[in-house]
Formats: structure tokens, C-alpha cells, sequence
């Protein structure tokens, strides 16, 4: 199911990228940020929502925001597909001069988006949020501080491996923030394979074949849970099955 303005004929200048799976209690203050965020902006945009089958009330509460925002569109997948099939679907059916994909429960700050917009608007085909630049800013609870030393730890060996094996150069690559032209959005990601936890790098793979520029952008973000060890695990197993599946479909010329 597809709601949209039928009035927006002409291509916004940016067109925003949120996908969602379930939340539905947290969901209401994201839409007012996003809605308050947007309104406010001198430029045209459209905002797209991927539902990927949540089954808590999110495709109503979507669908219910979309009937009295305008430039609001909502595509349900139908069934659970994961966020890389959802960000891929909403990148493709976007019309925006830029498309910047962000999470929904906004730990970048809707401000932070604009910083995305400016890179690309200034020449950059993909810009993407790096959390470990001198000027970007934590906010995170005192007592995932442990959490934080862990995650940045796993998160420092994981990007040398992605910058050794696929990305040199790109010191974060799993930042919930990223940006592209409406070029380079044609060009990565009607080739991108992984619907779930590795399509980050996979794009950034993509954009780097073909010669696109990435721009890496200091931001603010936070942190409001702590995974668990288990997830941790989970994680880095998946990760490593995906970047062999990136190399795998190089070999097999998959990307051209």
C-alpha cells in the first residue's frame, strides 16, 4: 500500500529515506521531530517510510500520519525483509535531487541530516555520517559507558577489516546516516544484494567500483540501549558472512 501527495509532480530537492520496523510506542515523537524538522526547511522534500511488516501497529500509525502530512509516502513491505531491502526499496522509489536514508528512532538528531544535504549539495555523490571524526559528539547514559569501550572497540577491528578487504579510506561504514545524489542513488542501489545487516558496506562498496566520491561527515548522535554480548556475537558473525558475500559477488562480476 502506497500514500502519497498527488500534487507533488516536480522532483523535491531532498528526498528522506526512514525505514521502520516496529517501536510503535516511540513512534508518535518521531513523526512530530521529523514533521517539525521538515516543515521548517527552505527547500522541497518528500518523506518516505518503509514499514518492513511490523506487527505492533507501526503500519497504522504510518499510514494515519500520511493521510494529514503532505509529501508523505508509506511502503509496506510484505513480509519481514530487514533494513537494507527497506532502505534499497525506499532510495529507489525516491524522486529527490538527494536522498538521505536516516533511522527512525533518530539517534541523529533530524539537524544532523542537513550536515548530510550540505556535503552532497557541495559535489560530494555519497555523504556519509562518521562517528569517530575529532568533532563528532556522543550522548549516551553514564552507565553504558562499558558498552560504549566494547562497541567502539569491535566497531574500530571490524572497520580495519572493511578497510583492508573492500573500503580503504572510509573510517565508519555503519552509520545510520548516509546520503546520495539522485545519480549516484541509481547507479548503488538497484545492485545491492544484502537485504540486511551488511547492506551498508555493500553500497559504499558499489559507490567506490564506480568511482563515486564519499564524503565523511563529522555528526551528534546517541545512544539509548546496550546490546547484548550474545548480539554482539550474532553481529560480528553476520558481518563476516556478508563481507564474504560482497567478495563473492565481485568475482562473479555482480555489481557491473
Amino acid at each position: 500500500m502506497t500514500s502519497q501527495n498527488p500534487s507533488a509532480t516536480r522532483p523535491p530537492l531532498l528526498s528522506l529515506v526512514v525505514p521502520v520496523f516496529n517501536g510503535v510506542a516511540r513512534l508518535p515523537a518521531a513523526l512530530e521531530q521529523f514533521r517539525a524538522f521538515l516543515r521548517s526547511r527552505p527547500y522541497s522534500w518528500e518523506l518516505i517510510f518503509v514499514d518492513d511488516h511490523s506487527n505492533d501497529g507501526v503500519a497504522q500509525a504510518l499510514d494515519a500520519f500520511s493521510t494529514e502530512a503532505p509529501c508523505v509516502q508509506v511502503l509496506h513491505n510484505d513480509r519481514n525483509m530487514g533494513k537494507g531491502y527497506s532502505v534499497s526499496r525506499g532510495m529507489r522509489a525516491a524522486r529527490g535531487r538527494f536522498r538521505v536514508f536516516t533511522d527512525a528512532d533518530l539517534a541523529y538528531p533530524t539537524t544532523e541530516i542537513d550536515k548530510i544535504l550540505d556535503a552532497l549539495q557541495q559535489g560530494a555523490d555519497v555523504a556519509v555520517a562518521c562517528r569517530v571524526l575529532p568533532d563528532s559528539r556522543y550522548l549516551m547514559s553514564p552507565s553504558f559507558f562499558s558498552y560504549l569501550y566494547t562497541r567502539h572497540v569491535m566497531s574500530r577491528l571490524f572497520n580495519a577489516l572493511v578497510r583492508w578487504a573492500l573500503i580503504p579510506g572510509v573510517r565508519d561504514t555503519q552509520a545510520g546516516l548516509k546520503g546520495f545524489s539522485a545519480e549516484a542513488a541509481d547507479l548503488v542501489f538497484p545492485r545491492l544484494t544484502i537485504p540486511r545487516f551488511g547492506f551498508d558496506v555493500e553500497a559504499l562498496f558499489i559507490a567506490r567500483k564506480f568511482g563515486l566520491t564519499i564524503q565523511q561527515v563529522a555528526v551528534n548522535f546517541r545512544y539509548d540501549e546496550e546490546p547484548t554480548t550474545v548480539r554482539f556475537v550474532k553481529d560480528a558473525a553476520d558481518m563476516a558472512r556478508d563481507l564474504a558475500r560482497i567478495r563473492t559477488n565481485e568475482w562473479r562480476r555482480r555489481y557491473d
